[in-house]
């Protein structure tokens, strides 16, 4: 029952984050857990959870920008703008 309410807890927490804090809790854990099994010591879970969480907000960040397309210009150059809202 403890470990329903602790889950319960966490995700109702993460619910009111953006993508980019949501990505970045979701990586460190993820990150952290594998860190641990991979090595078996503290420190592999420090750098797994370091690293997920970076992995994650990078991937949070990509996602809240959802909402722009990208385009090229005549002479080639990449840009984005806000994608047309009628598809």
């Amino acid at each position: 029952m403890k470990k329903i309410l602790a889950l319960s807890f966490v995700v109702l927490t993460i619910a009111g984050c953006t993508q980019t804090q949501q990505g970045a809790a979701v990586g460190a854990g993820a990150g952290a857990a594998i860190g641990a099994i991979a090595t078996g010591r503290p420190e592999g879970a420090l750098v797994g959870a370091a690293i997920g969480g970076v992995t994650g907000a990078v991937i949070g960040r990509v996602a809240e920008n959802s909402d722009n397309c990208y385009y090229r210009d005549r002479n080639g150059r990449r840009y984005t703008a806000r994608c047309p809202q009628n598809y």
